[in-house]
């Protein structure tokens, strides 16, 4: 009787442990969704363009080097001028510095627009967004595959520092970044491998597996993780991995798997793709 009732407290355990889990990543899931639809989310985005150096004018009207969307802008909104690493945005009224290195770069708004300059290697770009875009409107939510605690795993992590990857985007550019250190980790009956890079007080990875082009995003997917703890150790969910903002916006530039996080393996968990 003893060992029946020790076997049974292992299993309510171990249910309220799964629901615990299905809990955690429904939560996980809720913010994702409420992160894209506000205004800094990804599916406003409305246009990505790329400043020459002098002046670049910008409006509703098809005359500018910039079009925005015509029914939320006036024909004309001003110029931005690039001159020497510096972005300045000029009206008949007024010129205002937008962007300089090591500033905090301001964002202009007009009716549901909303802009601001970025910088990609050497060149600088306009992102526009638009708060009431199409990419909001046809919004209908994100697949997923079932939470499964499968795929909830501890991984080594191996330092690598002052270890430097080239990562390439989807516009071609390739730039360089510090990994510092692999997770290692098992799945199945098998040992995998994933770079990494940190940002803040987490790890990021960019990562592809074999259910790419068929039940997600063809150019991988991303995942956060907790920094090691004091034994090396890192708790990697792939039930919260998250499709790149390019699976939701063509005006994104989205880092791409590295060939040594190209895994061998099907990571049925996390978000799905079928064409947004």
């Amino acid at each position: 009787m003893r060992t029946k009732g020790v076997i049974f407290l292992l299993l309510l355990s171990f249910g309220m442990q799964a629901q615990n889990h299905v809990e955690e990543v429904k939560a996980f899931r809720a913010a994702r969704i409420n992160s894209l639809k506000s205004e800094t989310g990804w599916l406003n985005l409305a246009g990505l363009f790329w400043l020459k150096e002098g002046k670049n004018t910008f409006g509703g009207d098809e005359k500018n080097d910039f079009v925005f969307p015509s029914d939320h802008s006036d024909p004309f909104l001003g110029e931005l001028l690039l001159k020497d690493g510096k972005v300045y945005y000029q009206t008949v009224s007024d010129t205002m510095l937008v962007y300089q290195d090591g500033v905090k770069v301001p964002v202009i708004s007009y009716r549901s627009l909303r802009w601001f300059i970025i910088k990609r290697g050497e060149k600088y770009a306009v992102r526009l967004r638009d708060l009431e875009g199409e990419y909001v409107k046809a919004f209908k939510g994100i697949d997923t595959f079932p939470t499964d605690s499968a795929y909830r795993v501890v991984a080594d992590f191996i330092p690598t520092k002052g270890k430097m990857v080239t990562i390439i985007d989807v516009t071609g550019r390739a730039y360089a970044l510090e990994s510092p250190g692999l997770l290692r980790f098992k799945l199945g009956k098998s040992f995998y491998e994933l770079e990494t890079s940190q940002e803040g007080d987490s790890l990021f990875i960019v990562f592809g597996d074999l259910t790419n082009k068929q039940q997600t995003y063809g150019a991988g997917r991303f995942i956060d993780t907790a920094l090691p703890d004091a034994q090396g150790k890192v708790l990697i969910d792939f039930n919260k991995a998250y499709n790149p903002p390019c699976a939701f916006t063509p005006f994104a530039t989205c880092p791409l798997p590295t060939a040594a996080n190209k895994l061998a393996v099907e990571i049925k968990a996390g978000e799905q793709f079928h064409g947004h």
